[in-house]
């Protein structure tokens, strides 16, 4: 097919990084935007561009839409991908910290979205590809925020797909389940931090000990973020792509629990209190 021009955020690591190399590989042009710059020197090895930016910021957001329609006059891909993560229980976890990850999980995508989309309106053609989690159809405790981001998201791309498909623009959610990253490294540092000395101790250093604990297995089960680009790029080179592609390791059977469990019990399989 054509090339075409996509702008992915948050590629200088983990799912970001590997999309952009895929869309590389599959010969269209590309756009990685980060924070850290400096550690896209793969994606401008092979061909891409790097650009520097913030997603919470919008002075960043507008500088990087306007680089690329100033140097191909269209931009037909917008992967929204780069992501927060806060662990803490609800009634521990400053707002300061949630309102952060709303920013940059849901505001900061839906503000590239804006910035895309009258450019995508006037060809009548484009792909809105937003980075969720199973995380958007489920919730673990200790992660209100986080999940709470995701199922915004997840609401905000299913109105947006309804309102832009007159355009002829398609909007794409991904459903990573547990990939290979850093992503979550910090994960019990931060749970005891803001867990660990309250109420909630006793399921926080549980859940720090797990996260500690899976670091070398999980290496071992969870899926590399290649599976997650692969999905993304059958998605935007396809006329009709699916809503949603749940994809990577443990995701389907994570969803398929939650559906087949009424909330009490999956409650209970999750936290083991009835």
């Amino acid at each position: 097919m054509a090339a075409q021009v996509c702008l992915v955020t948050g590629a200088s690591s983990g799912i970001g990084h590997a999309t952009a190399l895929e869309f590389l590989r599959a010969g269209h042009i590309v756009y990685g935007a980060a924070r850290r710059s400096h550690l896209m020197g793969a994606i401008r090895e092979a061909g891409g561009h790097a650009l520097q930016m913030d997603v919470t910021k919008e002075e960043d957001r507008q500088r990087a839409v306007r680089t690329i329609l100033d140097e191909h006059r269209r931009i037909d891909v917008l992967v929204n991908n780069a992501g927060a993560v806060v662990h803490g229980a609800a009634e521990d976890t400053p707002l300061e910290m949630a309102r952060d990850a709303f920013e940059v999980n849901v505001f900061a995508p839906a503000r590239l979205v804006q910035l895309v989309l009258p450019h995508m309106r006037r060809r009548r053609s484009g792909t809105i590809v937003n980075v969720s989690s199973i995380g958007g159809e489920l919730a673990l405790p200790l992660g209100a925020w986080y999940y709470a981001s995701k199922h915004a998201l997840e609401a905000f791309s299913d109105t947006l797909r309804m309102e832009t498909r007159q355009f002829g623009i398609e909007v794409v959610v991904i459903q990573p389940g547990i990939i290979k990253t850093d992503f979550e490294s910090g994960t019990a540092r931060q749970l005891r931090e803001i867990s660990g000395d309250g109420p909630y101790r006793q399921m926080a250093e549980a859940m720090a000990g797990a996260a500690e604990a899976q670091v070398g297995h999980q290496s071992d089960q969870a899926s590399a973020p290649g599976v997650v680009a692969t999905a993304i790029l059958r998605a935007v080179e396809s006329d009709r792509p699916e809503t949603r592609y749940v994809v990577g390791w443990q995701a389907e059977a994570l969803l398929n629990l939650k559906k087949s469990l009424s909330d009490r019990e999956f409650d209970a399989r999750v936290t083991g209190f009835a």
